[in-house]
């Protein structure tokens, strides 16, 4: 069975940063697709960043784009986001997700294509 474990969540003042970790378990993140959502209260779970099997392209929310920056050691089976210039919006549960639908040259953007899921790790952006 295939575990996602999500790290680096907390408190942190607007213009603040924060970094993500996912290691993944009893998956190849070589072979597939991974990405970070969030989910804000009362909002529907939206896609953050994604990243390919071999790293080659990256796609990022509108909201985000310019200040995240996704990443993927596919040695460690890790997978980061690098969150800088922190607003109050960001201010959300992140999860990691991992496809299984190998070599996509660019991942799909929707929730539902990714049938693994962490647990999630909040983040919370003070002002």
């Amino acid at each position: 069975q295939v575990t996602l474990a999500e790290s680096g969540g907390g408190s942190v003042q607007a213009g603040g940063s924060l970094r993500l970790s996912c290691v993944a378990s009893r998956y190849d993140s070589r072979r597939y697709c991974m990405g970070w959502f969030r989910q804000g209260p009362g909002k529907e779970r939206e896609r953050v960043a994604t990243i390919n099997h071999d790293g080659s392209n990256t796609r990022y929310g509108d909201s985000v784009e310019g200040r995240f920056t996704i990443t993927k050691d596919s040695a460690k089976n890790a997978l980061y986001l690098e969150m800088t210039s922190l607003k109050p919006e960001d201010t959300a549960m992140y999860f990691c997700a991992a496809d299984e639908t190998s070599w996509r040259s660019v991942c799909l953007g929707g929730p539902g294509a990714y049938p693994y899921w962490g647990q999630g790790t909040q983040v919370t952006v003070s002002a």
